[in-house]
């Protein structure tokens, strides 16, 4: 049976651009029809941590220890490293990159939130297929900055609330300090006065605007001029004027037009210029309500006070009203929702009894070598429903089916692995001869080899080393020797050493000793 996914747009997906490599993950933005009748999705991209320079994930430590100690939360530090090790799987980098990718790469659904502070770290392992993300990558500067739209929660965005005067105790703060009085309900002048008043302060705001070069310009018609001087900026600063004046009318309008002219009260809408309008919306179609980046890109003439206050007002506009149906009536028209099949097509990386790749062991080429006994690199275990390569060809290291999975999604093995440096791997091929050990990457005493395995003449030879074998080597030699086989080893040094089957006999023989012992 084929099951059948279906995609909207807004849904984060894995998007498969490698058999090899893990899964990309991306959120729909959009889907398109082209004109060959295929459908394309277009993604903003996440980033894995493998995706980034050391660099920056040494800044995004960095950044998750401020946050663990601004959270005072010991969780993460209470955490098995184990655990630490796969929570790093689950971290992403948000970026503002679009790009486009057709559906059919498409290999199923994920979830992709931003990193809450109150919300346990496990609960995002313990989820399949969730991530979290808490910085913003820019692959084109290669810069790593916070998001700034965190939600505000936690201890550190809560108000200190007073405690609660019991009945009869006074209040010893001075009000003055704590408020200010900007109107008078219990004013002596009646609502018809009020309003009179206003429309006064309406007109001499036109009237002011006749006589103001620059407005002339922004509002060359009446009309105009008396509907920019009929905006809540006029209106609050004629009631401001009221309140100063003790609600007297006279005093009020003298104030209104003192001796250097009739008061101007204009806010960010009119003080803006066409073009700078212009580009306030082309840069709010990049980045949204990011006004931090539509500041340093756009507009760094502008305050930042000053642009979050022109959105606001630039909200209430028609021109929005006509952005938004023009928007729906595109989003109205364009694909919503595809089906995507189940993808059951064989991975190149499969491992199957006749796709044993030869193995380059000191520059020389050994043909034929059987994996059966090979571990998973990832979790130890020597038994799966099936098997994947990975890693460099040279090493042949593999995969169970579960560690694969795991791999693709994850972008990481379950266990820190030998190619990260944090643990040996379950099969490291070591040679040896008589007291010295070589390892695989290493010809005996520093000489080079040629393809038949012999050594390659040189004037001067490097001086060799030896290295001490450890109490478990010695062991290992007398309770192993059926699948060691020192002798063997010897006169073979080029050939692999199943040392996983060797720490597997060790264990068998040291439990059955410690049974007949007791």
């Amino acid at each position: 049976m084929i099951r059948i996914v279906l995609m909207y747009f807004s849904d984060y997906v894995y998007f498969e651009n490698s058999s090899s490599n893990p899964y990309l993950i991306r959120r729909i933005e959009e889907l398109n029809k082209t004109a060959n009748g295929n459908v394309e999705a277009k993604v903003v991209c996440f980033y894995r941590r493998r995706d980034i320079s050391s660099t920056l994930i040494s800044l995004a430590d960095k950044h998750a220890r401020e946050m663990e100690e601004e959270m005072e939360n010991p969780e993460m530090v209470d955490l098995p490293e184990k655990l630490k090790h796969q929570l790093r799987h689950r971290e992403l980098f948000l970026s503002r990159q679009l790009e486009s990718l057709p559906a059919t790469h498409i290999r199923g659904k994920c979830s992709v939130t931003l990193l809450n502070e109150t919300e346990s770290l496990k609960s995002y392992l313990e989820r399949e297929d969730f991530f979290f993300y808490s910085l913003v990558y820019d692959p084109q500067q290669k810069t790593l900055l916070a998001d700034k739209g965190e939600i505000r929660v936690g201890n550190r965005y809560q108000a200190d609330i007073t405690d609660l005067l019991e009945e009869g105790v006074e209040d010893g703060r001075d009000q003055a300090f704590l408020e200010t009085k900007v109107w008078e309900a219990s004013n002596p002048l009646t609502d018809k006065q009020i309003d009179q008043f206003l429309v006064v302060a309406r007109s001499v705001g036109t009237f002011a605007r006749a006589l103001d070069c620059s407005s002339s310009v922004r509002q060359p018609s009446l009309h105009m001029s008396a509907a920019a001087a009929s905006r809540d900026i006029t209106l609050f600063h004629a009631m401001d004027t009221l309140h100063k004046n003790y609600y007297d009318i006279s005093k009020a309008i003298s104030a209104l037009v003192p001796q250097g002219g009739p008061v101007l009260c204009r806010d960010e809408m009119e003080e803006w210029s066409a073009s700078e309008a212009n580009l306030f919306e082309e840069a709010l179609e990049k980045y949204g309500k990011d006004f931090t980046d539509i500041q340093q890109d756009f507009l760094p003439w502008k305050s930042l006070t000053s642009i979050i206050e022109y959105y606001y007002m630039w909200k209430t506009t028609d021109r929005y009203v006509q952005q938004k149906r023009l928007k729906a009536a595109e989003a109205e028209s364009k694909l919503k929702q595809v089906y995507i099949p189940n993808y059951n097509k064989p991975n190149p990386n499969q491992i199957s009894a006749n796709s044993i790749k030869p193995a380059v062991v000191n520059g020389t080429v050994v043909q034929g070598q059987n994996m059966s006994g090979r571990a998973c690199e990832s979790c130890y275990t020597t038994q799966s429903y099936q098997w994947y390569s990975w890693g460099p060809p040279n090493m042949q290291c593999r995969l169970c089916a579960s560690c694969w999975a795991y791999w693709k999604k994850y972008g990481g093995l379950k266990m820190p692995t030998r190619l990260d440096g944090e643990r040996p791997g379950p099969n490291p091929i070591i040679l040896l001869k008589k007291a010295y050990v070589f390892l695989t990457w290493q010809s005996p005493h520093s000489l080079s080899m040629r393809a038949g395995g012999s050594p390659k003449f040189a004037m001067k030879t490097r001086q060799a080393f030896y290295l001490h074998t450890t109490k478990l080597t010695r062991i290992a030699r007398r309770l192993c020797r059926d699948i060691f086989r020192p002798r063997y080893a010897a006169r073979h040094p080029y050939m692999p050493i199943n040392s996983a089957a060797i720490k597997a006999e060790c264990r068998y023989s040291g439990y059955r000793w410690f049974v007949c012992t007791v």
